[in-house]
């Protein structure tokens, strides 16, 4: 299929509750992003510790963030491809 951005073997349904429509990869996302910042608090360097502990901490804390927002960015990418194409199959085209 020309255009798709969604390689055919992830073309797959996100886990959701019918009842609540819970998107259960967001939420995870979600709690990890807490677990690094936790983490990140209780790894905070101290006085005595060298000064390079601080930076490399936010850096690892920072990227490690980011990298879950552009994964779920992708997730709903995929979620809007997989919608589009649904609506492609359900309507015919002339």
């Amino acid at each position: 299929m020309l255009g798709s951005i969604v390689p055919v073997r992830m073309r797959h349904g996100t886990v959701t509750s019918e009842r609540a429509k819970i998107d259960w990869k967001g939420l995870g996302y979600l709690v990890s992003i807490v677990s690094v910042i936790l983490l990140g608090a209780i790894a905070w360097p101290t006085a005595e510790e060298p000064l390079w502990h601080l930076p490399v901490l936010l850096g690892g804390v920072s990227t490690s963030i980011i990298g879950m927002g552009l994964r779920y960015k992708a997730h709903i990418d995929q979620q809007k491809e997989l919608k589009r194409l649904e609506a492609e199959k359900e309507s015919p085209t002339r």
